[in-house]
């Protein structure tokens, strides 16, 4: 039997890193939809989409501010579009699903537990900032849980299962596993599973190559046929992450959302370059990376055409 192809995800700006660490990180909805578009054409075949308040760059989950690089996405390509219930950390679950309630996209983000979040430590390596609120949100993390209570989770998925929207279920450790497992056993999301395990923020799972393979056998167990890996390395560990993940037969998330960098002191330029890296990993593995129309097939998404935008 072939292999599966290997899905590409490309998260595009996300809500983490901020416009002082990168001049290349997509603020506005323009830059968005350019980098998006660029992504796609690079061979992403999902793109995981935030938006962010254009004068300044912070996270803003308001329904309004993704409908114009919606649009500008949708009538451009036919990449699969993930909108983010995650938004900020410091966001409330109601503000956070707005927008994929809004604009039922094929699929959307849904963070599987609550956990320490740790951005703090990128104040040593950012000193100076542009805008008030950067440093303030680092600093504030030392603070900081993203609350993802049972309750926010079934709020989730009981305002969105009725869009028709599947799930990619971010797991930062072991235990949120578990919680997915609960909510699939309880009939509220169903198979197969579009599981994102996460490597590497503070407050989650490491990234060393025993963690990966401790979450993926803990998945197996769990889950068994019923779900398709994913993985997001953050920061310097995106590309050995992916590339391991490739090889055991699963599906990769690239992009600036998870890591500025595209090698030892060098800022990626753009997303459409953390794709293509990716992407020679995986076809150097023999491998070849998915479509967009593929991506639906393995995921069984309900199409592009059904969208609200």
């Amino acid at each position: 039997m072939a292999p599966q192809k290997v899905i590409i995800s490309c998260a595009v700006t996300g809500s983490i890193h901020t416009p002082s660490m990168s001049p290349h990180l997509p603020v506005t909805a323009a830059e968005v939809a350019e980098s998006a578009l660029g992504a796609a054409a690079a061979g992403a075949a999902i793109v995981h989409l935030h938006a962010r308040n254009p004068t300044d760059g912070r996270p803003d989950q308001s329904p309004e501010a993704f409908e114009p690089f919606l649009r500008v996405i949708k009538q451009s390509s036919n990449v699969v579009v993930n909108l983010t219930t995650g938004g900020s950390p410091y966001m409330t679950v109601e503000e956070r699903v707005r927008p994929a309630a809004t604009w039922k996209p094929e699929v959307a983000s849904l963070n599987m537990g609550s956990m320490n979040f740790g951005l703090f430590p990128m104040l040593k390596r950012y000193k100076s900032f542009k805008h008030d609120w950067e440093p303030q949100m680092l600093e504030g993390s030392h603070d900081l849980v993203f609350r993802n209570s049972f309750k926010d989770i079934r709020y989730a998925l009981e305002t969105l299962n009725g869009t028709g929207a599947r799930y990619e279920f971010e797991c930062y450790d072991t235990s949120h596993l578990y919680n997915l497992h609960y909510f699939w056993t309880e009939g509220l999301v169903k198979a197969p599973l579009f599981i994102q395990t996460c490597f590497g923020l503070l407050g989650g799972i490491g990234a060393h190559p025993d963690d990966v393979m401790h979450m993926k056998r803990t998945a197996d167990r769990l889950f068994g046929d019923n779900y398709r890996w994913s993985v997001l390395g953050a920061g310097r560990a995106q590309m050995q992450v992916a590339a391991m993940a490739a090889s055991m037969g699963g599906h990769v998330r690239v992009g600036l959302e998870d890591s500025l960098w595209i090698g030892a002191g060098r800022l990626a330029e753009t997303n459409a370059a953390r794709v293509t890296q990716v992407r020679k990993i995986i076809e150097g593995l023999g491998l070849e990376i998915a479509s967009p129309d593929e991506a639906r097939d393995i995921l069984q998404l309900k199409g592009g055409d059904t969208v609200a935008f």
